[in-house]
């Protein structure tokens, strides 16, 4: 792997949110620092936590803090950090994940090999299991069911995933873009809140010319649904909700009225009769209310989670 020399590399600006969760800051910020690559300007951006987030300042005097009077969601905390970014390049990461060496300096290579490649994602495996892989990359949303599937999710990382390719969408635990881009393509939107603000990024960056790239020399480990949990009502909400808003938004309207009759004869009584199965009562009502916070004639949203 190409290595730069000390006073050639450029900083790259770690950018990080948190939420009620200052010991795993803590911790993640911890990890940087064993890294090699020490041209980083890491930035904490704490999304009005209940607890006391000073702590992360109090450790890391040198960590830029920036706390907001409201919790912004994904995107608008992530945003907070890019404005306040000096670096050439900008790491967005969740705290959650833990980086192996190696792996910011392999995204930033990714990144200074070809000025087409817009953002970049590395391998992503489990945390309490390493040896299995989250995401290598994403397939395509499908036009007509609004679902996607990440490429060797579940799978056993025996080398058949080792290959750096182009792929479709970065993952939002952990991207790397060039602020060049940033300055083209916008800052990432924040009609979402929660969950999908990355995958209509992608399609943004998309549109605008560039190519967005698997690093399979880049691996993090994921501690997965940390903040929001495997099967909350508040996960169903916005998952719901803003697959309309993302169809919506990134597809003809003739291919959205095909989503929207797939969403309500099929999707709708599918998801209904296994919820009143397994019982979930909060999880039907939070799908219910996915499905009626958007106006499905307008991109944006109306409501988000109560």
């Amino acid at each position: 792997m190409l290595k730069f020399k000390s006073d050639m590399r450029p900083l790259v600006s770690v950018i990080t949110i948190n939420y009620n969760q200052t010991e795993q800051t803590i911790e993640f910020v911890r990890n940087l620092k064993e890294h090699d690559y020490k041209e980083l300007e890491i930035i904490v951006v704490d999304n009005h936590s209940m607890e006391n987030p000073g702590r992360i300042k109090a450790v890391f005097p040198e960590v830029t803090l920036i706390q907001s009077d409201r919790n912004l969601g994904f995107a608008g905390g992530n945003n907070l950090g890019i404005k306040a970014a000096r670096g050439e390049f900008l790491f967005l990461v969740n705290n959650d994940v833990y980086l192996l060496k190696g792996t910011i300096e392999s995204l930033v290579n990714r990144l200074k090999s070809d000025p087409s490649i817009g953002a970049v994602s590395p391998k992503i495996k489990f945390f309490d299991q390493p040896d299995i892989i989250q995401y290598a990359g994403f397939n395509r949303i499908n036009r007509i069911t609004g679902r996607n599937s990440a490429i060797g999710s579940l799978a056993r990382d025996d080398g058949r995933f080792d290959v750096a390719s182009e792929t479709h969408y970065v993952h939002g635990a952990a991207m790397m873009l060039r602020r060049d881009v940033i300055e083209k393509v916008g800052l990432m939107p924040e009609m979402y809140f929660l969950y999908y603000e990355e995958i209509d990024w992608s399609a943004q960056i998309k549109q605008k010319g560039f190519k967005i790239y698997y690093e399979p020399r880049g691996v993090v480990l994921h501690k997965q649904s940390l903040s929001s949990g495997k099967n909350s009502p508040l996960k169903i909400f916005y998952l719901t909700r803003n697959r309309i808003v993302f169809m919506r938004r990134n597809v003809s309207i003739w291919h959205f009225s095909l989503f929207l009759i797939h969403l309500f004869l099929f999707a709708l009584p599918k998801n209904m009769i296994e919820m009143a199965i397994k019982r979930e009562a909060k999880q039907m009502r939070a799908f219910l209310k996915g499905l009626g916070a958007v106006n499905p004639f307008y991109s944006g949203l109306n409501k988000q989670f109560k």
